[in-house]
């Protein structure tokens, strides 16, 4: 027999959690039914698309700066009680320790602070590209469908 005639429904199209999501039209999930609804375009796709790729990126990069930031805080941590210490450190490096002087430990800490800056400061360049062209694609998108969509987290 067809799946019409049992009476079975065919269940409606779901987006799938691994693409993008496809709009049609946009309406604000409070407006009345007399509003018209806006025709999301491919290239308002786009940009939505675009958005939430960068707020997914911005995520990451915000994790990843504070993790930076803690390893900097421990190396100055290291570095400080260096200072305070007396002749012969051990250095830890992976599992292992090693047996160096004081001198040795504290140029191998500050070469490693500064090249977890250099990272730091990378990753703040690209979080504040990220947030330049948010607040640019938001500009677009809100003067398009106002309060039918939402781009805040």
């Amino acid at each position: 027999t067809n799946w019409q005639e049992s009476g079975y429904r065919q269940p409606a199209p779901r987006a799938s959690s691994g693409g993008p999501v496809i709009m049609t039209s946009l309406k604000p999930s409070d407006a009345k039914d007399d509003l018209p609804e806006v025709e999301v375009r491919l290239q308002d796709q786009t940009m939505i698309n675009e958005f939430g790729r960068l707020n997914t990126r911005l995520k990451e990069l915000q994790a990843d700066s504070a993790a930076l930031k803690e390893k900097i805080e421990h190396l100055d941590d290291a570095t400080t009680e260096l200072m305070m210490g007396g002749d012969s450190v051990r250095l830890k490096l992976g599992d292992a320790f090693i047996d160096c002087s004081e001198d040795f430990a504290t140029e191998f800490c500050e070469k490693r602070q500064e090249k977890l800056q250099t990272e730091m400061d990378a990753i703040t360049e690209e979080e504040a590209t990220i947030l330049e062209r948010q607040k640019e694609l938001k500009k677009l998108l809100y003067g398009r469908f106002g309060a039918a969509i939402n781009l805040e987290e």
